[in-house]
């Protein structure tokens, strides 16, 4: 049986199908992406697990998500030696306080994670109307909800709250950290990639969004977003960490509506906003233009202060991991972040980091320095098949 893997943003569909034989790991078949729905330049691609083109061209439907799951499953259908699929699996941003562990997705949850949408404006909409389109399609097909929320609910209480009365505490305004598929990918290959998972580690999920996570023994201990994917560092038009005075100010005296000001830091800010060039890391550290290296130097600087905080929240620090967009392919980045980081005992293999080697500090080094790309449609994918594949008694 396989399982269709579907993370839905506001243009695109990115997607992975998986097999997998007498319960043993999911098998990579094909992944790819449907983009430009709703306007923008139209692609439908996929490649085979081995990097072989599968199909590279332009979707005939594809305006809104239930036309473009249409033609995807189409086109699947046709595909020789494709198994029947088992279910769906999906990566929902915001689970809130109640939804902690993949699940089923049914109506009633469907409509409780309808009620987290402002907590994560620019993805959970997207998200379920996925969901939305595939249950009206097949009904009777097991759609697994996997939440990018879930793998920090475990941190100690005091990592997770704000200074503000208690009553707004306990309706749920707590930090509730993202890119949890991530770091529980990462949480996972740490014994295999480095021999142990045991120790402080900090991990830095780095691309057009940003966020670093604390692990202790493999578990989140402290993340730099919150309550929303806003805080912490920059990102590619998320501002990052924001005093709540600049909102205040913009309401005040600026006379922004909340429309506005949302529009402003979800995607005017970071990266973009700084340099005024692009949102795009590759583009900004090949310019000479003098504001997208500030943008650069602000993102590194945060980067390096959010890893001290990290580290302190630890008690001390054994590895740093580099995944992400960014973090896996920018050796300058990484150096720029190593070279901030010297005085945690992080020294930098030159030669390592320019090769993108899975090791990246030297021998010396008092803290080891880790690439590991991650993988969050596997993960999504063990969950879609254990709750699937447990319903169905296979």
């Amino acid at each position: 049986m396989s399982v269709l893997v579907l993370n839905s943003g506001s243009s695109s569909i990115k997607f992975g199908v998986y097999s997998r034989r007498h319960g043993g790991e999911p098998q990579l078949q094909c992944r790819g992406e449907i983009e430009g729905m709703g306007g923008g330049v139209r692609r439908f691609f996929a490649r085979a697990a081995n990097g072989r083109t599968l199909i590279d061209g332009e979707p005939q439907r594809a305006s809104n998500h239930a036309e473009a799951l249409a033609e995807l499953l189409a086109w699947l259908q046709q595909r020789p030696g494709m198994d029947a699929l088992l279910a769906a699996g999906h990566r929902v941003v915001h689970g809130g306080q109640d939804f902690t562990e993949p699940l089923r997705i049914d109506a009633q949850i469907l409509e409780q994670l309808q009620q987290l949408v402002p907590l994560a404006p620019l993805h959970q909409p997207h998200n379920l109307a996925a969901i939305r389109a595939l249950a009206e399609r097949y009904p009777s097909l097991p759609q697994i909800a996997c939440f990018d929320t879930a793998f920090h609910a475990g941190q100690p209480s005091v990592a997770r709250q704000f200074a503000l009365p208690r009553r707004l505490t306990e309706a749920g305004i707590l930090r509730y950290g993202f890119h949890g598929l991530s770091y529980s990918y990462i949480a996972t290959r740490l014994p295999q990639v480095t021999g142990s998972a045991r120790g402080q580690v900090v991990v830095a999920h780095l691309g057009n969004g940003a966020s670093m996570c604390a692990l202790s023994d493999g578990r989140s201990q402290a993340t730099s977003m919150g309550f929303t994917a806003l805080d912490g560092l920059p990102m590619g038009t998320r501002c990052g960490a924001l005093d709540a005075g600049v909102i205040l100010h913009l309401l005040a005296s600026e006379n922004m509506s909340a429309t506005e000001i949302s529009d402003l830091l979800y995607h005017q800010s970071g990266l973009l906003g700084v340099s005024g060039i692009s949102n795009d890391m590759r583009v900004l550290l090949a310019s000479d233009d003098p504001r997208a290296r500030e943008a650069v130097e602000l993102f590194v600087y945060r980067i390096s202060r959010e890893l001290g905080s990290l580290a302190a929240a630890l008690g001390g620090l054994d590895a740093l991991v580099f995944t992400g967009g960014i973090g896996e392919h920018s050796a300058e980045i990484r150096a720029r972040v190593c070279a901030a980081a010297a005085w945690l005992g992080i020294n930098l293999d030159i030669d390592a980091n320019g090769s993108h080697a899975t090791r990246i500090s030297s021998d010396d080094s008092a803290v080891s320095v880790w690439v590991i790309p991650t993988d969050e449609e596997l993960m999504i994918a063990r969950s879609a098949c254990e709750l699937a594949g447990s319903a169905t008694g296979t």
